[in-house]
């Protein structure tokens, strides 16, 4: 089976930096779009990011000159680059992936999610 994983939270100050990774495992025949979701306490789960197999990226315009979304296709890799970190980011963020588990058919995966905490 498919499974995509997140690591790389943790806490982080006010202003401080963060790298988030997302690998996908398993058994499939192709990765598509993958983006990145966060879901803050009392809150939607909201869209952060996405980027193509290409490279294009788009972004949330409130992480928009902060985030920076890169994928690495070789290794199945998304990564997520938060930078200038605000009390506001606090939340659980996804992985998703787009991903075909052979030539017939395509689904929307999600990951398990991992904390990011920005306090002082």
């Amino acid at each position: 089976q498919v499974q995509l994983v997140e690591s790389g939270g943790g806490l982080v100050q006010p202003g401080g930096s963060l790298r988030l990774s997302c690998a996908a495992s398993g058994s499939f025949f192709r990765i598509g779009v993958m983006g990145w979701y966060r879901q803050a306490p009392g809150k939607q789960r909201e869209l952060v990011g996405t980027i193509t197999t290409g490279g294009m990226t788009n972004y949330a315009d409130s992480v928009k000159g902060r985030f920076t979304i890169s994928r690495d296709n070789a290794q199945n890799t998304m990564y997520l680059q938060m930078n200038s970190l605000k009390p506001d980011d606090t939340a659980v963020y996804y992985c998703n992936a787009n991903l075909s588990p052979d030539t017939t058919a395509e689904y929307d995966y999600w990951g398990q999610g991992t904390q990011v905490t920005v306090s002082s």
